[in-house]
């Protein structure tokens, strides 16, 4: 079997919240990397970018009208969104450390895989 035909098979037969998970914790496993060879600052640009990116998505389809999960949850995960954004310029000024942002994705790793069973 083919990657592609994998990679399409897995989209096919992932959940939503299975799929979340799994770009997080390549997105979180990136930062770690990246703060592990040391990097500080604007060299950690592209791996915040992308962090930031995928939870400004999470915001966005959290304040979209239909969204089906509980208000209390939508406006903690918009409430976070709006944190990592604002830390994450910190973080690429190098006023502040990456960890928080790894641990608060961790964070949320745990509750997509606790909402999928494991």
């Amino acid at each position: 079997m083919s990657l592609i035909a994998y990679q399409r098979a897995r989209t096919i037969t992932e959940s939503p919240r299975a799929t979340e998970a799994r770009l997080m914790r390549q997105i979180t496993g990136d930062m770690i990397e990246a703060r592990d060879m040391g990097l500080k600052g604007v060299p950690l640009t592209p791996v915040l970018f992308r962090n930031r990116e995928v939870w400004s998505a999470f915001s966005a389809a959290c304040a979209a009208r239909g969204n089906q999960l509980p208000d209390a949850l939508r406006a903690s995960i918009i409430s976070l969104g709006l944190w990592v954004d604002r830390y994450t310029s910190d973080v690429a000024a190098g006023r502040d450390e990456i960890d928080a942002l790894i641990d608060v994705n961790r964070s949320i790793i745990a509750g997509l895989q606790d909402a999928n069973g494991g």
